[in-house]
């Protein structure tokens, strides 16, 4: 096997980017269609903020291949869609057994999971908050202060990403939103539709499904 070179990256927290990366990309509001439970005030902030980056990721990937590894930083502004908090599509990796970890770097987040099951766990993410997402579960980053939050991540470089699983059971089974006293609160989503077991046990036993999504 042939040797590669060691990389060099900065993480640049007053821009949110990952200085050398060798990708980006973002998501606007108007990209974020379907996330959001008020769909009445998801289309009225389109109107007005539609092209509004809600989120960026810069990303550092020397290979694709099994045992390299993926790292970048993601920058969310903060805002809500009705009581909802901004937040990314989120996914499970397409080969499932692969984790994840996040950095908080700056701003307060929450780490949404899932379980193939619907099991439902919160890490709640500040500066200098490592966050580790064990395999085979589904999360999802949301901002809930009221600046942006910045965060370093690293994944397996062959792990991929699967945001249909989301889309497939109407969501998470919950959501992050205000709770009315500056914090947040977790309640449950009424568009939910469970896995079929038959589901779960394929999910938890996979490691990788043919053409999975890959691309944010």
């Amino acid at each position: 096997m042939e040797l590669r070179e060691p990389g060099v990256c900065t993480v640049d927290v007053a821009s949110g980017e990952l200085r050398g990366a060798t990708g980006r990309y973002m998501k606007t509001l108007r990209d974020l269609e379907g996330l959001y439970e008020d769909r009445a005030a998801y289309a009225a902030l389109v109107r007005v903020m539609g092209d509004t980056v809600v989120y960026a990721v810069s990303d550092y990937r020397p290979s694709a291949d099994a045992g390299d590894m993926i790292v970048g930083v993601t920058r969310m502004r903060p805002g809500k869609v009705g009581r909802e908090f901004f937040m990314t599509r989120g996914h499970i990796h397409a080969r499932a057994d692969r984790p994840e970890i996040y950095y908080g770097e700056s701003g307060r987040g929450v780490m949404l999971l899932e379980s193939p099951a619907g099991e439902i766990r919160t890490v709640e993410i500040r500066p200098r908050t490592l966050c580790y997402v064990p395999p085979y579960w589904i999360h999802r980053s949301v901002n809930v202060g009221p600046d942006e939050l910045v965060m370093t991540f690293a994944y397996p470089a062959d792990a991929g990403q699967d945001y249909a699983i989301i889309e497939a059971a109407g969501g998470m089974r919950c959501r992050i939103v205000d709770d009315g006293r500056g914090g947040w609160a977790t309640v449950d989503n009424a568009d939910y539709r469970p896995r079929p077991a038959d589901l779960v046990a394929r999910i938890m036993g996979r490691t990788e499904r043919a053409g999975a999504e890959r691309q944010p």
